[in-house]
């Protein structure tokens, strides 16, 4: 008897980011995966997919946003059902990696929460995951399957290319996301790269001041790139101090808007001509009154990825090698 074998890619969205997952799913060319999606009275989550997933490659996209444990938990319950449902393989694709900061101890008896999630996704029974500019590139030494590591740095430097016409900075605004920074500068032919000293107290979170400047910034387009605004106290305190170091205009770029508590309220009121984010979390309802806010689509990047893992073929040449 002759079987022939049929590659079929499925797409699945959890509740996070459904807007997401749809522009995906139009430029990958496959309709979104049929979910039963529902919370008991005790708010445990319920999750099973509405067709047949036997011998698919399964894709469950989930950004991993406010609340934050609910969506993971939904996600890793997607997984459950659909390994169990004989998927043939299944890639967990998390935009945004939740708990990535807690990569690390800094005090003594702290849990090293990223390497957790990692983890609980391989007990679920992900056979791969997909993520965009992780905070550090080590959490991809947690999993012991495939991770693959995707940025936005194209779609947000193509972006800058058409708004700067003069000399531009490319500042980080810590020691830490130098690397980051100097992809950037690669990128744009920046005439300058800056970082600022900061000092974060360890004893508190979200609590950041920044000292100083090491670089030159006067009178140049400067561009402050990080991975994630959360509650927008590193961006702004750089963004005041490079304004009064005689910057002729200040932009923040981050992958992910996280957005939370203070963070419009300072972004607001901070010397920022632009905030550029992009949509691997969910804008806020608060932050859509900011006027300065320019949210890109990190769509395409993740359709051709998606695309490349499903064809077996390289995802790294997408990015130029930016991706490590």
């Amino acid at each position: 008897m002759d079987i022939v074998s049929r590659h079929r890619m499925m797409l699945f969205s959890g509740g996070a980011n459904p807007t997401l997952a749809g522009e995906v799913a139009d430029l990958l060319g496959v309709p979104l995966g049929a979910l039963e999606l529902s919370t008991f009275a005790n708010g445990e989550l319920y999750a099973r997919p509405a067709e047949s997933v036997r011998g698919a490659d399964c894709f469950v996209l989930q950004s991993h946003s406010d609340p934050i444990n609910d969506r993971i938990m939904e996600q890793l319950i997607i997984i459950d059902a659909l390994r169990r449902a004989s998927a043939r393989r299944i890639t967990a694709v998390m935009p945004f990696y939740g708990y990535s900061r807690q990569d690390k101890k800094v005090l003594p008896r702290e849990p090293i929460t990223a390497r957790l999630i990692g983890d609980m996704f391989m007990t679920a029974g992900a056979d791969r995951l997909v993520s965009v500019d992780l905070h550090t590139g080590q959490l991809q030494g947690f999993i012991p399957k495939p991770f693959d590591h995707l940025t936005a740095l194209p779609i947000i430097t193509d972006y800058l290319a058409q708004e700067l016409t003069g000399p531009i900075t490319i500042v980080s605004p810590d020691a830490g996301g130098v690397k980051r920074a100097e992809k950037y500068a690669r990128r744009l032919e920046a005439s300058g790269l800056a970082f600022v000293y900061k000092r974060r107290d360890p004893d508190r979170h979200n609590v950041s001041a920044a000292l100083d400047v090491s670089g030159e910034v006067e009178d140049t387009d400067v561009v402050i790139v990080d991975d994630i605004i959360d509650t927008a106290g590193t961006a702004c305190n750089a963004a005041d101090l490079i304004r009064a170091k005689g910057a002729r205009s200040v932009r923040i770029a981050a992958t992910h808007a996280v957005l939370s508590g203070p963070a419009v309220d300072r972004l607001k009121n901070a010397a920022v001509d632009e905030v550029i984010v992009t949509n691997t979390l969910p804008v806020p309802d608060q932050a859509r009154e900011l006027d300065k806010l320019r949210v890109l689509s990190i769509a395409p990047i993740l359709a051709e990825a998606l695309q490349a893992i499903f064809m077996e073929s390289s995802v790294s040449e997408i990015f130029l090698g930016d991706n490590v």
